[in-house]
């Protein structure tokens, strides 16, 4: 009989964090499991951990040579036995005894649902710390839409990556981890499940996200942050091009929104913990030219992303580059009030600025993306 759960658990250098991880898995309340603790060719005790432990449940796969992480997650998704499929690295851990039975019992009850998560909490130095604000999603379960949860996903990613489980046939129908991204695959296959399948939220968090210096998240963003960046512009691309392939029009409508966001926040804000933007000017004309599919969608994206710019510029108060960016906006798109009433009001000087500022329903008005 297959195991109803496979945990899928790469390691890398992360020996002396494996046990508790897997400890935490074969502790469950819920025990149709397994654990495949994919070893990909670790210099460290990996290993050795590993085969200390004496439950028929825990398979440990070892790489000769490394594969790399998406590979590795792949290869051990492409071994999984189970009918849901659990990912979570070496480094993070489950933080109830009762979240497997919880997600078992949610997913067998809602056959449409392509995935489970929850919010994260972070642990440092061994020790609890706050739940991770970016994963919480209320204090409600929740059964979501899928296309209403992707109209929001898209923008950026929402779910902490060892929260989720998701039903096996999702990976088979769908695919798994491109190998093109290194920094945002995860994200990309909650956007891409969402839009097939609903999505299924527990709001007790559950589950551990380890924040240390060898985590995936910090190896990415010691490489090349450009790189990171245009992974980021990729997903909405991509998500758009396969909801357009489905005929799901609102959300080719939500990536083009998304899209305009990214470019800007790319251009014009401080992204990754750096000191300023990871995308030119130039770059983000060269990306948008290249993906956009006619001159019409191309200039509404530009449009809105160089009114975005101009927000940037206003709220650090660098009001002639504001007036520049809203200026370009507008002549790509004349038809934006919410921008137009801004210019307006920068255009008045002082006295349009402290308007702006001083009035939080004017604020919400003009708010967000036309």
């Amino acid at each position: 009989m297959n195991p109803r759960v496979s945990f899928v658990v790469p390691c890398y250098n992360l020996g002396h964090l494996l046990a508790e991880c897997v400890t935490a898995i074969l502790s469950q309340t819920y025990g149709d499991l397994e654990v495949l603790i994919m070893d990909d060719c670790s210099p460290d005790q990996t290993a050795d951990v590993a085969r200390s432990f004496r439950d028929s449940r825990v398979t440990h796969v070892r790489n000769d040579p490394n594969l790399g992480h998406l590979r590795n997650y792949n290869k051990g998704i492409g071994l999984a036995r189970g009918k849901y499929v659990w990912l979570i690295s070496a480094d993070d851990c489950l933080r109830r005894m009762h979240v497997v039975e919880r997600y078992v019992r949610l997913m067998e009850n809602h056959p449409g649902v392509g995935y489970v998560f929850c919010p994260a909490v972070r642990l440092e130095d061994g020790r609890e710390s706050d739940v991770i604000d970016y994963s919480w999603h209320g204090d409600r379960d929740a059964i979501i839409d899928g296309r209403s949860f992707l109209a929001k996903l898209v923008y950026a990613n929402t779910i902490a990556s060892p929260t989720g489980m998701v039903r096996k046939e999702c990976y088979d129908r769908l695919g798994m981890f491109p190998l093109d991204m290194p920094w945002c695959g995860d994200w990309y296959l909650w956007c891409l499940f969402a839009l097939h399948y609903d999505v299924a939220y527990l709001a007790e968090p559950m589950v551990y996200y380890r924040r240390h210096a060898l985590t995936m998240t910090n190896r990415l963003m010691s490489g090349s942050l450009h790189h990171c960046s245009e992974e980021d512009v990729a997903v909405p691309w991509i998500i758009k091009r396969k909801a357009e392939e489905a005929g799901h029009r609102s959300i080719v409508a939500a990536c083009r929104r998304a899209l305009a966001v990214e470019y800007a926040r790319s251009v014009a804000t401080q992204r990754y913990k750096t000191s300023g933007p990871v995308m030119t000017l130039e770059e983000c004309e060269s990306s948008l030219h290249h993906h956009a599919r006619d001159d019409r969608e191309e200039r509404w994206i530009r449009a809105r992303a160089y009114a975005g710019i101009a927000d940037a510029a206003y709220w650090q108060r660098d009001f002639a580059r504001a007036r520049a960016f809203y200026t370009k906006g507008l002549r790509e798109d004349a038809w934006m009030p919410k921008v137009l009433l801004k210019f307006a009001l920068l255009a008045l000087g002082n006295a349009g600025i402290a308007c702006r500022d001083g009035l939080p329903s004017l604020r919400r008005a003009i708010s967000g993306v036309e």
